[in-house]
């Protein structure tokens, strides 16, 4: 039988080689902001990151197929048996673990903006533009955009990631390769952010991770969480102010007026800025889960 090695440890997953074809990906309560790690983790945040996941990547495959082979402890054990690895220990696995398809993985992380807000709202003011996009003149921050755009940036496993130009992209990645990603980026958030504000969210933005499997294109890493998506309360919402919201925008407010200078080593999160995150992170799974 073989070991499983762990191979890439990210900012909030661990992945573990399960075999040349598969991946075992653990979600940790690490939570990051302005690309440091927090040294504080917030219990019960890589659960819940896997449980949305889940729910979105069984409801996009009409969309694009994803990596995704199993989120279920037992069988996760059992394939694992079957692909030849073995020394799982599933000490405090459940929940955080998934079984998944190893691609070759694209690197850029591809950001679709339905709201002008964050960073982008930064750049409008100063370019009128969003990553290199020319935007109407007279933009409020947190307005809607006339038509979501796609905004790639860089992908940097360490520190921070660069903007590009659609263009850049398809430079590096050809222009069929390009379109396609671009394509699916935007069918995923459409077809996201209309099953969220039925749920009273709005989905100001989010990324998407790809890769290719056997040279095809498939969705990757998560899908649609807090950790990589702003979302809004619909009944709160207001142009012109920041929204709140149900993801870590919560722990960013708190970091902004910590005094942290965003270069030295974070501070330590008290026990208040835990459990508000975790709530915010609990409201996302209910609203964005529940039926009806």
């Amino acid at each position: 039988m073989a070991e499983l090695k762990l191979v890439h440890k990210g900012k909030v997953r661990d992945l573990y080689a399960a075999g040349e074809k598969y991946l075992l990906i653990v979600s940790s309560d690490r939570i990051s902001a302005f690309d440091f790690i927090m040294p504080t983790p917030i219990p019960g945040k890589g659960a819940i990151l896997n449980k949305i996941s889940a729910f979105w990547f069984a409801r996009t495959g009409q969309i694009i197929k994803n990596h995704m082979i199993s989120s279920a402890i037992g069988e996760i054990r059992g394939k694992l048996s079957a692909y030849g690895s073995s020394s799982l220990d599933c000490t405090n696995l459940d929940g955080r673990a998934v079984l998944v398809h190893r691609t070759k993985r694209v690197d850029y992380e591809c950001i679709v903006r339905g709201y002008i807000t964050g960073s982008g709202w930064k750049e409008y003011l100063k370019q009128g533009s969003v990553c290199g996009i020319k935007l109407p003149p007279g933009l409020k921050e947190a307005q809607k955009l006339p038509e979501p755009v796609f905004t790639p940036t860089s992908k940097a496993d360490q520190g921070h990631d660069e903007n590009v130009t659609f263009g850049q992209m398809a430079g590096a990645l050809g222009p069929e390769l390009a379109g396609k990603i671009k394509e699916k980026s935007l069918a995923l958030y459409k077809f996201a952010a209309a099953h969220l504000e039925s749920r009273g969210i709005l989905l100001a933005d989010t990324k998407f991770e790809f890769g290719l499997l056997d040279g095809e294109l498939i969705l990757i890493d998560e899908a649609l969480t807090p950790d990589s998506s702003r979302f809004w309360d619909a009944a709160r919402y207001k142009v012109g102010t920041s929204p709140d919201s149900y993801d870590k925008q919560y722990l960013r407010d708190w970091l902004e007026g910590s005094g942290w200078d965003k270069k030295s080593a974070p501070p330590a999160l008290p026990t208040e800025v835990v459990q508000g995150t975790l709530k915010k992170y609990e409201e996302a799974l209910n609203k964005i889960t529940k039926a009806g």
